[in-house]
């Protein structure tokens, strides 16, 4: 699959960590690249322990949101693609397993969404920003994607980020508690692997069940369809 939403996303394992590569475009979401996305995420899930998951991309952009160019050609599934990127967060936000962002470039609107359903972020210190650019887009953040905003930022971080659609480059990101760590580009994913290889051993079930329950409003909001723009 290429073409402006990205090379097919890939998976590989490296010990104990599993890297999901998004791809080496812009990696947009549609329904075809949310589904290999979600299989290779339950590829990780269903191994056996010990592993864990950084997810991670190629190019100058991790993630650059929803396929605005498929969803113009596809209105009458609108409302599906939407219902399956927010189950694709869902299932990364409760997954049993640890999991990383290497953010080595930008990571806007649906991919910084995607980037906070991880249990730690690694971004580039020098390059690339995280934004949240729905009120620019005149785009209400649906039920399920503002609970796992609210829940993954810090208050007054989330509603400057939702509110003004700043742009925080990696250092301001680790400062205001977008991501746990800013490092320089080619320690990007070293770092992110480094730290969930030390949770790798971590009980499934518990850890999925942790999180579950930690954010059970947020993962329900997202598992129900909610008509787009409201």
């Amino acid at each position: 699959m290429t073409g402006t939403a990205g090379s097919e996303p890939s998976l590989s394992r490296d010990g104990d960590v599993y890297v999901l590569d998004l791809g080496d475009g812009v990696n947009r979401f549609n329904p075809d690249r949310n589904q290999a996305i979600e299989e290779a995420l339950a590829e990780v899930v269903g191994a056996k322990a010990p592993r864990a998951l950084v997810t991670s991309a190629t190019g100058k952009v991790w993630s650059n949101g929803l396929d605005l160019e498929w969803f113009q050609a596809n209105q009458d599934r609108i409302q599906e693609a939407v219902d399956g990127f927010e189950r694709l967060l869902a299932a990364f936000l409760g997954a049993g397993v640890p999991t990383a962002a290497a953010i080595q470039g930008h990571c806007f609107a649906g991919g910084a969404m995607l980037a906070l359903t991880h249990d730690f972020a690694v971004m580039r210190e020098d390059r690339g920003y995280f934004c949240l650019p729905e009120a620019d887009l005149g785009l209400p953040f649906t039920p399920g994607m503002n609970g796992l905003i609210l829940d993954r930022l810090p208050r007054r971080t989330a509603h400057q980020a939702m509110v003004t659609g700043a742009r925080y480059g990696g250092g301001e990101a680790a400062a205001e508690g977008v991501v746990d760590r800013a490092a320089p580009e080619d320690r990007v994913l070293e770092l992110a692997v480094e730290r969930v290889a030390g949770q790798a051993g971590k009980n499934p079930e518990a850890l999925g069940a942790i999180k579950r329950r930690m954010y059970a409003a947020t993962i329900d909001a997202l598992e129900t369809s909610h008509p787009v723009g409201t």
